[in-house]
């Protein structure tokens, strides 16, 4: 079974992260949700995920953050990381995919924009 962690400072966002995910193939995967970075850096630590999904802003330890503390440790250097904002920002984008990020996508999500990232990932 599939691990995945998403965070995001709102609850309704992650709920609709994880619905797309479902629908985009990953249904059968076991969902562990984080409101902040720092959430999701302890739920690393309990244990490897398959992939990371965050929001680039949000309280305490921001997606970026995050995104440069799993890459600064080896053992997360394999984990994809996908970073979702609602900022149009090219640059910032580009710096994020040279920090580690496998994608960065653009709200508003979906399940269509998320499928083929997904199979990119198989």
């Amino acid at each position: 079974m599939k691990k995945v962690i998403v965070a995001d400072d709102s609850g309704t966002a992650r709920m609709f992260i994880i619905r797309c995910l479902q629908i985009a193939g990953f249904d059968g995967a076991q969902f562990m949700e984080a409101k902040n970075g720092a959430e999701a850096l302890t739920l690393l630590e309990q244990g490897p995920a398959d992939l990371l999904v965050t929001d680039l802003f949000m309280p305490e330890v921001s997606g970026e953050e995050l995104l440069l503390k799993v890459r600064g440790q080896d053992k997360f250097k394999a984990m994809p990381i996908l970073v979702i904002t609602s900022a149009k920002n090219p640059a910032k984008e580009q710096e994020l995919m040279q920090g580690g990020a496998y994608a960065v996508i653009s709200k508003p999500i979906s399940p269509s924009i998320m499928v083929p990232i997904l199979e990119a990932l198989s």
